[in-house]
């Protein structure tokens, strides 16, 4: 299996952005079911380990691009939403030249997923959100990661919160600066309501591509009910509940996510091709 950083530079009608990505394929072939791994607010790190496992497993090439802003990349002063980076990152499958692609993404990164799926790239095949934010839900409030110590939003976060504890006083300068950077991205990206768009929700009954929401079932970040709602808003989504996991299944419990997400997407790639 290799794994291989590349950068690209993408031209929007708003202007220009570079972007940074990793291709994990078996071989180095460009073959295989092509997946584009979308981060969460903890950066590309969160996922890395994942595209590896999916890439080493299954016949899938993964592609995971490091959001602008994310661990010091630079932002183009006009990238300042979800729904303009999900327009980067349907501006990158075209670029790449990718058909038959499954979308996958955490967190912040499932936001942006959604937003993609909403475009209606004939790129795209099928999207699944894992434990995705984005949406407003009354009565279940995605949990404020600016407010919150990272020991509080570990122990949100994680079934077994004490196998994944974060000590930010052992960071190097470099770890210190990359997790600012993370920060200072998700606050730029998620806009003055706290990790939610008012619009979204109702804007998801217009999402045509087969989408699958996986949750898992410890999350606090954002619980159950809400990854219910999110699939409630989709038309013919499924909703898989996800065992024993919170909100970052990729880290916790990636054997789990792994088949759920290959079964997935491989079935909808038949589809695609009438097989």
């Amino acid at each position: 299996m290799t794994s291989t950083p590349r950068t690209i530079t993408l031209t929007l009608d708003s202007g220009d952005v570079d972007l940074d990505f990793t291709v994990d394929e078996r071989g180095g072939t460009g073959q295989g079911h092509p997946f584009l791994l979308l981060h969460g607010g903890g950066g590309p790190q969160t996922v890395a380990g994942f595209a590896g496992l999916l890439a080493e497993q299954r016949p899938a090439r993964v592609i995971t691009p490091v959001h602008p802003g994310f661990g010091g990349r630079a932002r183009p002063d006009w990238l300042t939403d979800v729904p303009t980076l999900a327009q980067v990152y349907a501006t990158l499958l075209d670029e790449l030249g990718l058909e038959g692609v499954t979308v996958v993404g955490n967190s912040i990164g499932g936001w942006i997923t959604a937003e993609l799926a909403l475009l209606g790239s004939d790129r795209v095949s099928s999207a699944v959100l894992v434990n995705a934010a984005g949406i407003h839900v009354p009565g279940h409030p995605v949990a404020d990661p600016f407010t919150l110590t990272p020991a509080e939003l570990s122990a949100l976060a994680f079934h077994d919160p004490a196998k994944f504890a974060v000590d930010p006083s052992t960071f190097s300068e470099a770890q210190r600066a990359g997790a600012a950077a993370n920060r200072a991205a998700v606050q730029v990206y998620s806009g003055p309501h706290a990790m939610a768009d008012p619009t979204l929700r109702e804007r998801l009954a217009k999402v045509a591509h087969p989408v699958l929401v996986a949750w898992g079932e410890s999350d606090q970040v954002v619980d159950t009910e809400y990854g219910r709602a999110y699939a409630a808003a989709i038309p013919g989504a499924r909703f898989e509940l996800l065992p024993r996991t919170g909100h970052m299944p990729q880290v916790e419990t990636p054997g789990q996510l792994l088949p759920v997400v290959w079964d997935f997407a491989d079935s909808h790639a038949a589809n695609r091709l009438g097989g």
